[in-house]
Order: C-alpha cells, then sequence, then structure tokens
C-alpha cells in the first residue's frame, strides 16, 4: 500500500545570534532550514482568485506542514523545486488528533523574484 509522502523544503527562518543593536533590539540573520515531509499542492483557481481578492497576491502553490512542526511560517522565504516562494496570510491550523494524516497546517505561496 503506497503512503503519502511529501518533500523537504527549505524555510529562511530569522535567527537571533545572541548579540544586540545599540538600541538593545536582538540581531538576526537568515538561516536556511530543512524541513521533512511537506506537501506541496498547485493552488486550485478558488484558492488564486480568493488570494488576490484578500490579499492581492497570486497563490501559486499551498503547503502542508507536517504535524509537530514549531517553526513560523507566516511571511517567510521558501525554497523548493529549484525556485524560491514567499508565503502569505495566515497559517490555517486544525486539531492534530482529529486529523487522520500528518499534516494539520497550511499557508499559500507566491513566486518570490
Amino acid at each position: 500500500m503506497s503512503r503519502i509522502k511529501g518533500i523537504t523544503i527549505t524555510l529562511y527562518d530569522e535567527v537571533e545570534t545572541g548579540d544586540v543593536d545599540v538600541f538593545g533590539v536582538p540581531i538576526t540573520e537568515t538561516k536556511p532550514i530543512k524541513v521533512k515531509n511537506v506537501l506541496v499542492k498547485p493552488s486550485s483557481t478558488d484558492d488564486i482568485v480568493n488570494s488576490k481578492d484578500l490579499y492581492g497576491k497570486q497563490a501559486i502553490y499551498t503547503l502542508a506542514i507536517p504535524k509537530g512542526d514549531t517553526h513560523e511560517w507566516e511571511d517567510k522565504v521558501v525554497e523548493f523545486f529549484g525556485k524560491k516562494y514567499h508565503t502569505f496570510g495566515f497559517v490555517t491550523q486544525g486539531i492534530e488528533d482529529l486529523i487522520p494524516l500528518d499534516w494539520n497546517k497550511r499557508v499559500q505561496v507566491e513566486r518570490y523574484e
């Protein structure tokens, strides 16, 4: 029996370096983080129209994030299929125990140049 399996994508996240600037604000740097088992699906026509109406952005793909993932996904750069994309909108999340598969969050992405 075949099982649904996601791909490994790169999430570019801001990580604090431990230093602070002259104003006392923590200094961050962008670090690539590999996230395994992420499902990538092309956005439906409805998703594309709704994202244009709500955010003024064109959804290209929708990412399904695996259960237990604790990374921040809103307004981040991600990389898969050899290209970079930008997440937008709110991350929608379901209750882990009520969802039978391995994913309980989703976020939309637009092409990032």
